[in-house]
């Protein structure tokens, strides 16, 4: 049996769950922790980005809702990185970021 929630909460969730994707994919290329935090980090992070998907998938499609969740997830973790001045940014790829972006709100739109 899984958790329905309304539409407007499942989507909320869906988007802080793909965020959360950052965390645990930072974990596992921060070499500069120690690797207990890197550990830590790791499934705090799949903790909270799987199980948020797990419960928005009760109430939206699991095609839309999955590719949602990775376009977040790719976004954020790429907006991170640029952040922390270990990738840079150029008008290619904010194009390229904007059309996924897009691309998540027009499913989520559509859904």
């Amino acid at each position: 049996m899984s958790l329905v929630l309304p539409s407007a909460v499942a989507w909320a969730v869906l988007i802080a769950s793909g965020a959360f994707e950052t965390m645990w994919a930072y974990a596992l290329a921060a070499d500069h922790l120690r690797m207990r935090r890197r550990i830590v980090l790791f499934l705090v992070g799949t903790v909270i980005s799987m199980g948020g998907l797990s419960i928005a998938l009760g109430t939206i499609p699991v095609g839309s809702g999955y590719a949602v969740w990775v376009g977040i997830g790719a976004v954020t973790t790429l907006a991170f990185a640029i952040f922390r001045r270990e990738e840079s940014l150029s008008w290619v790829r904010a194009l390229f970021a904007a059309i996924l972006l897009s691309g998540v709100v027009g499913l989520q739109v559509v859904s």
